[in-house]
């Protein structure tokens, strides 16, 4: 896939009355659903521009830095999920979209599901890469491991990205957010989301739960849920693969079949599951 010639802008919008920092493209289909685009803990959302070049021909793409992170400034009290997935609906009402299409990875997944559970008139599909919270990431030690795990299966490049936001965001807020992380009710959430859906999992994510497990929870998903695994990737897959991860969300904004593209490392395959 190559990438359009996007323009990009920064700015800041006043969210819960501080100031929030963002990113918006600027062109593509002036009459594609805006998408916006979620990051996960600890980090801003500086390593998903990857994918979000490649998917701003859909329209208008922005990546907030959520309160506390990145270039956005820190609350006095550290935000939970429920108050970062008000965070980003005001976001879509500062910016004047109606309706959104979200990207979330990691800790963005949930925040997106409670925002897809919290206003459905508000969100056109959720895409949740490399989903992370609940029982696959209990108890906190077992989390604590995964994470280390995935540190050393990721791509060095991310390094330099990451490092920076997770020492300014600081070891005990990590530790108290990443604890409610693995307590949140991510499966149950899925099972009765009113939006559709598309899952994309890496298949060397330590996060993740093995594919029988994600077999049996697409099983139980509802018709509107897509499940997605892309060999090769870890957890971070919208700055490792964002290719292949840009292909896979493009062929389903687009009503298309999802097929790999060759052109792109990695390999995507949509897990074929039975439903109840």
């Amino acid at each position: 896939m190559v990438a359009n010639r996007t323009a990009w802008l920064q700015g800041r919008l006043i969210v819960g009355g501080r100031p929030l920092f963002y990113r918006r493209s600027v062109g593509g289909d002036p009459d594609g659903v805006p998408i916006v685009h979620v990051h996960g803990f600890a980090i801003s959302g500086a390593y998903l521009m990857p994918t979000a070049r490649l998917l701003a021909r859909h329209g208008p793409n922005v990546v907030p830095d959520l309160p506390g992170y990145g270039r956005s400034p820190r609350p006095d009290v550290t935000m939970g999920i429920p108050a970062l997935a008000r965070t980003v609906l005001e976001v879509v009402d500062r910016l004047g979209f109606e309706k959104v299409v979200l990207v979330g990875n990691s800790m963005g997944c949930p925040i997106s599901l409670e925002v897809a559970h919290e206003a459905p008139h508000r969100v056109a599909g959720v895409v949740l890469v490399s989903p992370a919270g609940g029982y696959q990431n209990r108890p906190l030690r077992r989390a604590l491991g995964q994470l280390a795990m995935d540190g050393i299966r990721e791509t060095p490049r991310m390094m330099p990205v990451a490092v920076p936001d997770y020492v300014r965001f600081g070891p005990v807020n990590a530790l108290r957010l990443f604890s409610q992380l693995t307590r949140y009710p991510s499966q149950e959430r899925l099972l009765a989301l009113p939006v559709p859906a598309l899952a994309v999992l890496g298949a060397r994510d330590p996060l993740m739960p093995p594919e029988p497990r994600v077999r049996e929870i697409g099983r139980r998903a509802p018709g509107h849920v897509t499940v997605v695994q892309i060999e090769g990737a870890a957890h971070a897959i919208n700055f490792s693969h964002p290719g292949e991860l840009a292909n896979v969300i493009s062929c389903w904004l687009d009503g298309r079949e999802i097929l790999d593209d060759p052109d792109q490392p990695g390999h995507a395959r949509v897990l074929q599951v039975p439903r109840t």
